[in-house]
């Protein structure tokens, strides 16, 4: 039972589909001003392995995340850099897509841009006008937050509280301060469309409720974001789209924590802005998407280089293991059919579904993919150990790697050309160790004591146990 927290109702509840199997769920897509960074690739991140997950334990996900194409900061941007800002945003709008890509982010069923849904924000603009919650000020038009009972519902926030702070765009021709822009009067320079107001362009806000409840009906079952807009762009969804169709807009709101590079927020002025494909001129994707799901999605994530690096040895350790037990399958003539399994491996078997069924717990309860990582590297552990062994039962391998591939497909970091690369760079390690391992043994023959202790040394550094018995040498790479 998939049990996440919901921010409308503060508490983890049990997730009800609206219409099972099908789930509908919404993600803030970027504003395509600049290239994106590593607290964009958390957020997708996390959503599309939630989606990966809600697709394993048997739904059938319809996934939209818009494109905001027109926006403030498009408009600054394009004027500083000389740009047209339709070709900024489409340019930018292909560099998304790109890193997107390049983390191993499935694009959405749907990824609509604002820009082609002007006339869907323009009709629900006039209704809500009509419908008394919104008013028309020289060609800006303005949601009134009094007319709309739930305000603040989402936030828990009161419009006192709201007035109190400085987060709300000081306006003297607003009714009230925390009234927001549905629709905004050209200035000189900007694009706009013509509109029953006057030539304009959409509020921030609008947008995603108008190409949300174009593709979803509602009430859909999720929508998600950065923690960074409950408010006050959710909670302003909220508002408008409840007041506009008179239902409830969605049921479960799921919000991705901050993320902070060396404890302080990231910013270009400080130096420590890190873009995605920065990032993944270092690192593989797959260590990228370990660090961003080694944190509970709610959490606060703090990067350092530490944890990215610890990340890329945790992805090696896991490849390996999967390697290694793949190996070891070919080597049988026939995979034997589960019933072949022996007493001992029987015995086996329990601890292998043991940590399967701790994964799958952590993933439904709250989709808690810190606690699943801990499981399917016990599961790792446990492989590594049981490899070491004189004999192993084919069909309890088959099984363990069973386990090993689906949960890791399932974290985004495996798939047929991820094995194929890292078997071929497993491999020529192997070849490496190979060499040293005979090296040293020339060694001990020859009673080179200094030599033989220095290798073993430096090949416990690269993850390699060594064990010397009657026979020769024996090794197994485990993973640094």
């Amino acid at each position: 039972m998939l049990r996440i927290y919901n921010t409308l109702s503060k508490q983890v509840e049990e997730f009800k589909a609206v219409n099972p199997p099908e789930v509908r769920m919404y993600v803030c897509g970027p504003t395509v001003y600049d290239y994106s960074h590593i607290g964009h690739a958390r957020t997708y991140i996390v959503f599309d392995t939630f989606r990966k997950f809600l697709t394993y334990i048997g739904y059938n996900v319809k996934y939209v995340q818009n494109i905001t194409d027109v926006d403030d900061k498009i408009i600054n941007r394009a004027n500083k850099e000389g740009m047209n800002p339709k070709e900024l945003s489409e340019k930018f709008t292909r560099e998304y897509f790109y890193d997107m890509k390049s983390l191993g982010i499935e694009i959405a069923d749907i990824q609509p841009k604002v820009t082609e849904h002007i006339q869907d924000i323009i009709e629900i603009v006039k209704t809500l006008i009509d419908k008394g919650f919104a008013y028309n000020v020289s060609g800006d038009v303005y949601f009134d937050v009094t007319k709309f009972s739930g305000y603040g519902k989402l936030s828990g926030q009161t419009l006192e509280d709201i007035k109190a702070g400085a987060r709300v765009a000081i306006d003297e021709r607003k009714r009230n301060p925390a009234d927001f822009a549905l629709w905004k009067k050209a200035k000189p320079n900007e694009p706009f469309w013509d509109s029953p107001w006057g030539k304009g362009r959409p509020g921030w806000h609008i947008e995603c409720s108008a190409m949300s409840m174009r593709y979803l009906e509602v009430p859909f079952d999720i929508h998600g974001g950065g923690q960074d807009l409950v408010f006050p762009h959710h909670e302003n969804e909220i508002a408008q789209s409840e007041a506009y169709s008179g239902k409830p807009f969605a049921n479960y709101w799921m919000h991705v924590g901050f993320l902070t590079v060396d404890g302080e927020k990231m910013s270009k002025s400080l130096g420590n802005f890190i873009t995605i494909r920065d990032m993944l001129k270092k690192y593989k994707k797959e260590a990228v998407r370990l660090l961003m799901l080694s944190t509970h999605y709610r959490s606060p994530l703090d990067f350092t280089w530490d944890k990215i690096e610890q990340s890329d040895k945790s992805f090696r350790r896991l490849m390996n293991t999967i390697i290694k037990t793949n190996q070891i399958l070919k080597e049988y003539d026939e995979i034997y059919p589960p019933h072949r399994l022996d007493d001992e491996a029987l015995q086996d078997l329990n601890n292998v579904i043991m940590y399967e069924n701790q994964f799958l717990k952590a993933l439904n309860d709250d989709f808690n993919t810190p606690a699943a990582l801990a499981a399917l590297f016990n599961l790792v552990k446990f492989t590594n150990n049981y490899l070491e062994r004189d004999k192993n039962n084919p069909a309890l391998l088959l099984r363990i790697y069973g386990s090993l591939t689906d949960f890791a497909s399932l974290f985004g970091i495996l798939d047929e050309t991820v094995l194929k690369k890292e078997t071929v760079e497993m491999e020529e390690l192997d070849r490496f160790i190979e060499l040293l391992v005979s090296v040293r043994q020339k060694a001990r023959s020859k009673k080179d004591w200094e030599l033989a202790d220095y290798i073993r040394e430096e090949l416990k550094k690269l993850g390699v146990r060594i064990e010397d018995t009657k026979t020769g040498t024996k090794w197994m790479y485990l993973g640094q």
